[in-house]
């Protein structure tokens, strides 16, 4: 018993149509066959013997000839070019790239950039000091002191350096949100919890703290 094929995409019926063609079925039979799996509607009997027409003289491909013909829209040309585009400025935007390129749509930019590319965007990370070369070169020189120490004392070395830090802290630091959090049920009746709105104290004092390799001292 035949299986009915609903909805087949066009390529395939040409292909069946160019494969029983080079069989030597001629195209009333090509059609009789082809009926009998997707339907009367499938294609008519003149497109068909236009399709043996076509094969008969010489064409090879299945597909309509404007998708052919079309040419791929990311060359590796245009890839390049946006690649020396986003090197210019690694602060760009797709609107940025699309104004650069308009030929391109944004879609197509934003596959290039992402998947040929394969650029992400970062945040610039936040670091406590912007170090000159004069500070990392005194840094360096004092680790290198301190290895030269360590190497000829051992670890009676370590017990001698102490670390100290200080900051401003207020003299009143209010309960946050997060830390007025309470338990509750859903369908309790009690009201929410409030917590009024208040500002920092603007008191503060200098907190110093020292340590060393076995606790704060």
């Amino acid at each position: 018993m035949l299986r009915k094929i609903e909805s087949p995409a066009k390529c395939e019926v040409r292909s069946v149509i160019q494969f029983l063609h080079a069989e030597g079925s001629n195209a009333d039979e090509i059609h009789r066959r082809m009926s009998k799996v997707y339907g009367e509607t499938f294609m008519s009997d003149s497109k068909v013997r236009k399709w043996c027409r076509n094969f008969d003289a010489g064409r090879t491909h299945v597909n309509d000839a404007g998708g052919q013909e079309r040419k791929p829209v990311s060359t590796d040309d245009l890839v390049q070019r946006v690649d020396q585009a986003i090197r210019g400025n690694r602060r760009f935007t797709i609107s940025g790239l699309s104004d650069l390129f308009p030929e391109i749509s944004r879609s197509a930019l934003y596959t290039i950039v992402s998947e040929r590319l394969v650029y992400r965007k970062l945040c610039a990370r936040w670091v406590p000091k912007m170090l000159s070369d004069h500070h990392k070169t005194q840094r360096m020189g004092a680790a290198l002191t301190f290895l030269q120490r360590y190497h000829h004392d051992g670890d009676v070395f370590l017990d001698k350096i102490v670390t100290g830090d200080e900051t401003w802290v207020h003299y009143e630091t209010e309960e946050t949100k997060e830390q007025s959090k309470q338990w509750m049920h859903s369908h309790s009746s009690s009201r929410k919890p409030v917590k009024f709105k208040r500002t920092f104290s603007t008191k503060m004092c200098m907190a110093t703290v020292f340590w060393d390799r076995k606790g704060v001292l």
